[in-house]
Parts: structure tokens; sequence; C-alpha cells
């Protein structure tokens, strides 16, 4: 499966990667594939391990935060994987052409 989320601190104000950071390191920690983003992460695996580092991040923003808000978007396609990066090498091969890395 794979799974984008985010947590979000409510009372840190507007500028967020002082809150951010820790959580991604326990992303990359855990060992499971991911992929930030600009706007969340991306995890692949199965669902235990990924829903797993979830949980751990938002705990971890619970211990820094009074009030969080964490958002799990689900795509669970049984016997695939390496989705992350193949879908979208998919829409490249439609485009004929590499989207932008930006």
């Amino acid at each position: 499966m794979i799974a984008e989320f985010t947590v979000v601190p409510l009372d840190k104000g507007a500028h967020l990667s002082k809150w951010v950071a820790p959580i991604l390191e326990i992303v990359a920690e855990s060992g499971v594939s991911y992929q930030f983003t600009a706007m969340g992460t991306i995890l692949e695996g199965d669902w235990d391990e990924v829903m797993s580092v979830v949980r751990r991040c938002h705990e971890r923003m619970r211990e820094i935060s009074e009030r969080v808000i964490t958002t799990v978007k689900i795509d669970d396609h049984a016997g695939h994987s390496g989705r992350m990066r193949g879908k979208v090498e998919s829409v490249e091969r439609e485009l004929g052409r590499e989207l932008s890395k930006d």
C-alpha cells in the first residue's frame, strides 16, 4: 500500500519546518520507503508498518503540541509494490516525457 500523510500542529504558527523535522526523523529511521513532499509524506509498505509510522509521528507531534491534525490518504492495491515511483512513471510514459522534479 501507499499512504500520504500530514501531521500539523495547530498551535505553532505559520512556519512549521522546525516542528516537522523531528517527524521526518521518525520516518527516515523507520526503514519504510518514503518520499517527502512540500505538502506531506508518502510511505510505501504493508499496512502495519505504514500505520505504525503514521501513529508514531502523530504521537511525537502530540508531545510538542496541544492540538494536532493528522490526515492520511491510502491507496491499497493488493499484490502490487513499487507503486510510489511506478504511478509517476506511468503518467510520464503517457506524456512521453519526464515530469518536473522541482
